[in-house]
């Protein structure tokens, strides 16, 4: 028996707007009809899906799991389509990347010019995302390819490893530890750390952290309030402090300082992509990049 999309989707919007009333409205259907979808596929599954109730519907644990798969589903289905419009008009093959703020631009044009020198001919389209809509995007089939730091992938999606990058220390060019040749981790346990996400919610900033730990101290941290600017840029006009993956030097415009790190510490350049489609040319820039 194979599952209908379309009841699949109806089933995704209940859930996601946490009712039928704006699932309806935002999929241009009557609110019997929408219930009448889900109920009938709750019929072809053999099991309840959601629970309702007066303060609303949430899915049930089979429904959670058939959510999790019919967001694979279609992104397989929009991915397969897309592929085929493109082959049939005989247009050339495309990567489309998403990265989050997390990796600059400099990075991936760096990987991008590291593949043309296997893939002469590769044609990429590449945008930045902040991490859930990065995910979004690669489940749902608009993007072929996603580039990040410390993101677990979530159901459907798969990770490996292109590089282990160097860490550095970022500061402002009037900070006290600007002038320094090098900078040892555990002088940062007095300073306040930026870092790009909230703690438990983001496994970059997770990371960051988890460093000053096993040097001995718990670092003062601090959100960057100005979000998916490059990181060096986090501490212009501030009197805090950076983990960043440029080199030593002078970087925007001389108004910021990066300076060498030690001991040596690594954070982790991550490709994500959708497990379940094929897609030659993500996986020959894999083969040349990681």
């Amino acid at each position: 028996m194979g599952l209908d999309l379309r009841k699949l989707e109806h089933l995704v919007a209940v859930a996601e707007e946490g009712g039928f009333t704006r699932a309806a409205a935002r999929l241009h259907l009557t609110q019997q009809a929408l219930s009448a979808s889900v109920r009938s596929l709750e019929r072809e599954v053999g099991v309840p899906l959601l629970r309702r109730d007066t303060g609303g519907v949430t899915p049930l644990p089979a429904g959670q799991a058939l959510i999790e798969d019919a967001r694979v589903l279609h992104g397989i289905a929009r991915a397969a389509l897309h592929r085929a419009r493109r082959i049939g008009r005989g247009g050339a093959e495309t990567l489309r990347i998403g990265h989050t703020p997390a990796v600059t631009s400099d990075e991936v044009t760096t990987l991008v010019h590291t593949a043309l020198a296997e893939l002469p001919a590769l044609g990429t389209e590449v945008h930045q995302h902040y991490p859930q809509q990065l995910t979004e995007d690669l489940l749902g089939g608009e993007l072929d390819l996603g580039l990040c730091r410390g993101m677990r992938p979530q159901h459907g999606l798969t990770r490996s490893t292109l590089s282990q990058d160097r860490l550095s220390l970022a500061v402002a060019a009037d900070h006290h530890l600007a002038g320094r040749d090098h900078v040892e981790l555990t002088e940062l346990a007095g300073e306040r750390l930026v870092v790009w996400g909230d703690p438990g919610r983001s496994g970059y900033t997770d990371l960051l952290l988890e460093h000053c730990r096993r040097a001995g101290f718990e670092p003062k941290h601090l959100r960057n309030p100005i979000q998916g600017t490059p990181p060096v840029t986090a501490v212009i006009g501030t009197r805090h402090v950076a983990l960043v993956t440029a080199p030593p030097g002078p970087t925007a415009g001389g108004r910021t300082r990066v300076v060498e790190l030690r001991p040596a510490l690594f954070a982790p350049l991550h490709a994500l992509w959708p497990a379940h489609i094929t897609h030659d040319l993500r996986d020959a820039f894999l083969a040349a990049t990681g």
